[in-house]
């Protein structure tokens, strides 16, 4: 379908310099726009790409101030990059919406439907599960027994929900991810030997929570694990049992929460973190890649390194980290004039 720069700049409330009649149909990225595309510059270090850029229309932030000729119309924005995000829910919506319940899926008479659902082929809905209106159940997902999914939420092929999950509205959840799977939860016994502890929680995932391919979120051993309003997870997140997670948190891949820990609100991890078990983390923390996470954290600190410290100090250190060969080279030097000096002696 496609939209015109004049119909654009209305949906997004901007200024139009050039062509207010160019039409697009499809995004791409600045650097590998073409005709017929629209495309946005928010960091500036691809500014170059915009005097070059094939694309029909560029979004840029009302303070953009051109330095040469560009031949693309611009559309001028308040944030250039939540337009487009903007406009890239737009275009998705353009995109064919299935409904209905496809042959050979599987859903149980007690189950309850809500409107315009969709269940693809191969998914399995156990009893008593209940489904808000326009759930979106993708082939070979698995929603076990007692299972509570909310509207507009949806679940793609692969991903296993276990029984008694509750599951809010306007959540997605990729393919292979695994809500509810037991806590790792053992009792050492004697011999070597480990008693398991039965999980008899939950997962509890409340609105507009997304969940990474392949991420695990372990059922509580009683109570809930919480992943509260907002919380973005990228792939391959290990969260442990009875772990909280507060509103707007986003954690990146491969990072792991150790059981019982509970993370405030609005945080930022990074890949490849790692917490501890049974921790605090405050408000508005910020902790960088890799950094290993011990001990509690108070609201809004900056943590980096292994085992993680704050930022600043850890940058001052890693000054001296860098120069350690030289540093130890000098010692060494110094070292043996004082050993000439007191032979000299």
């Amino acid at each position: 379908m496609d939209f015109t720069a004049t119909q654009i700049a209305e949906f997004l409330e901007g200024d139009i310099e050039g062509n207010s009649e160019v039409k697009v149909n499809n995004v791409t990225k600045i650097e590998e726009g073409k005709p017929g595309t629209i495309s946005f510059l928010a960091n500036l270090k691809y500014s170059k790409y915009i005097y070059t850029t094939k694309s029909s229309i560029v979004l840029v932030n009302k303070t953009f101030k051109a330095e040469n000729t560009i031949a693309a119309t611009l559309i001028r924005v308040e944030d250039a990059y939540q337009s487009f995000a903007s406009l890239l829910d737009l275009y998705v919506q353009q995109i064919e919406v299935k409904k209905g319940i496809e042959n050979l899926s599987f859903i149980d008479d007690t189950a309850t439907l809500g409107k315009d659902i969709y269940v693809g082929a191969f998914a399995y809905i156990g009893k008593n599960v209940k489904l808000g209106d326009n759930v979106k159940i993708y082939p070979h997902a698995y929603v076990g027994d007692n299972v509570v999914i909310g509207n507009n939420t949806t679940i793609n092929s692969g991903v296993n929900i276990y029984r008694d999950c509750k599951i809010g509205s306007n959540c997605t959840i990729h393919s292979g991810a695994i809500i509810g799977a037991d806590g790792f939860g053992f009792a050492p016994k004697a011999h070597d030997d480990y008693k398991k502890i039965q999980q008899i929680g939950n997962v509890v995932l409340e609105d507009n929570v997304e969940v990474g391919s392949n991420t695990t979120i372990d059922r509580a051993t009683m109570g809930s694990t919480i992943i509260k309003h907002g919380v973005k997870l990228d792939n391959l997140i290990q969260v442990g049992h009875n772990v909280v997670i507060g509103e707007h948190t986003v954690i990146a891949a491969q990072s792991g929460v150790s059981g019982s820990t509970k993370i405030g609100r609005d945080c930022m991890i990074g890949g490849q973190v790692g917490l501890s078990g049974h921790l605090t983390i405050g408000n508005e923390v910020k902790i960088g890649a890799q950094a290993g996470i011990g001990s509690s954290i108070k609201d809004g600190e900056i943590l980096l390194g292994t085992p993680a410290f704050n930022i600043r100090d850890f940058q001052r250190s890693y000054v001296y980290f860098r120069k350690l060969p030289q540093l130890n080279n000098k010692i060494a030097d110094l070292e043996k004039q004082i050993a000439e000096l007191k032979a000299g002696k």
